[in-house]
């Protein structure tokens, strides 16, 4: 296949104009006091056809770069997902207490009910109004971590619970999130048809783990010794691109969910600090910043008509209100006191890149529409600019300096 070599230029041209606003927009929102994410987005929105709509510019019209940036997003959601398996500690999370179960649970079912009471009276078929409420019921653990630091907070007994919960309600969001679009995807074959969808989603799932846990240790401990270059990586790369075409084409679960699979076995099997450290730089410095703007580049906010405003402030309210009711009255109810929980619940506020994944995933598959996407992504943006600043409300002691964050980050990274 000949390619174009002026389509050539413009993608590396594209490309690198991507990551360096991706970038630039990130390291003023650190210089701001809010997470790097946060800039990442609004650098999209930038880029996209809300302001400036570069996809258009007679630079890049006609090269067909939308698909092109489309699927290296794509990798990018894979990749993010993968690392966050690589993060999940299966240990930890079977020591942890019955408080943060109970936030991690009810901070998924509480959200999703309260998307759907939203949605529905504004015309939403019942579909899509149980989506929007996955789309709440999404949570993000790195903006909570970020500000935890800054706060020197991220040890303390509700910082602890908090992560934990975290990872509790990201797991349980990602099933109910493969179930409800497996089903969804079952056409019109009824009970028998879902039956058939949940058995072969069972399956997979349990031959995943299977033999995750049976060969892919030896596996990886095989790759390391064959003379190639990075032979250790490249397995795994091909190792997590499978498991998430697995998970879709023959489990009928999102894909996503077969690349967060194989990063919690991979972690299983005793390689968590070597992959990540060789896989963490390259996904996070072109394959995540991609990502992040394609999600500006899809959206046109401008589509927010003044009928939309209300459905979109009372998303908004419901996202917030889901995390603080729900994680917060798991934890009340788990024995912690009231300024506690609230602390909780407000952590688990900010949807950041699990509720973008969420919603790209909607988009993708039909079950939001555009206007409801650009709702979900303003609701994404606004409350990963609100969690910084609740949890510097409700946690007590005065916040870190740049560099105490710093140095206490790599103080432990040290140790």
């Amino acid at each position: 296949m000949q390619i174009d070599h002026a389509h050539l230029l413009s993608f590396l041209l594209l490309l690198g104009l991507i990551i360096a606003a991706a970038k630039a927009a990130g390291w003023a929102s650190l210089r701001l006091g809010q997470p790097a994410v946060l800039g990442e987005i609004l650098a999209g929105v930038l880029l996209g056809p809300s302001l400036l709509n570069v996809l258009e510019w007679p630079l890049f019209r006609g090269a067909g770069l939308g698909p092109v940036v489309a699927h290296l997003a794509n990798l990018g959601v894979l990749f993010l997902m993968f690392i966050a398996g690589l993060e999940t500690d299966l240990g930890q999370m079977r020591r942890v207490g019955r408080v943060a179960a109970y936030a991690g649970t009810a901070g998924v079912f509480v959200p999703l009910g309260l998307g759907l009471l939203v949605a529905l009276p504004f015309g939403y078929a019942l579909q899509t109004g149980v989506f929007f409420g996955i789309v709440l019921a999404a949570t993000s653990v790195s903006i909570t971590v970020q500000t935890l630091i800054e706060l020197g907070q991220l040890e303390s007994r509700e910082g602890t619970t908090l992560l934990a919960a975290a990872v509790i309600d990201d797991v349980i969001a990602i099933v109910v999130l493969s179930v409800f679009v497996a089903l969804a995807g079952a056409g019109g074959g009824g009970l028998a048809g879902a039956g058939i969808v949940a058995v072969r989603m069972a399956a997979f799932l349990a031959a995943a783990v299977a033999l995750g846990a049976w060969g892919l240790r030896r596996a990886l401990v095989r790759s390391q010794r064959v003379p190639v270059s990075e032979g250790l990586l490249a397995f795994t790369v091909v190792a997590v691109l499978l498991y998430a075409w697995g998970a879709e084409a023959l489990g009928h679960v999102a894909s996503i969910t077969g690349a967060y699979i194989a990063g919690v076995l991979v972690t299983e099997a005793g390689f968590r600090e070597e992959i990540e450290h060789r896989l963490r730089a390259f996904t996070y410095a072109i394959l995540v910043p991609v990502f992040f703007v394609s999600i500006g580049l899809q959206t046109d906010i401008r589509m927010l008509a003044m009928r939309d405003l209300p459905f979109a402030v009372l998303v908004i309210v419901a996202a917030v209100a889901g995390k603080v009711l729900g994680c917060g009255g798991g934890a009340l109810a788990g024995g912690f006191s009231r300024a506690e929980a609230l602390r909780v619940g407000v952590g688990m506020v900010s949807r950041g890149e699990v509720g973008l994944i969420v919603a790209g995933i909607g988009l993708g598959s039909g079950l939001l529409d555009a206007r409801g996407f650009a709702v979900a992504v303003l609701m994404v943006l606004v409350t990963t600019l609100l969690t910084p600043v609740l949890l510097r409300a409700t946690f007590p002691g005065r916040p870190l300096t740049e560099a105490e964050a710093v140095a206490r980050v790599m103080g432990e990274e040290d140790g």
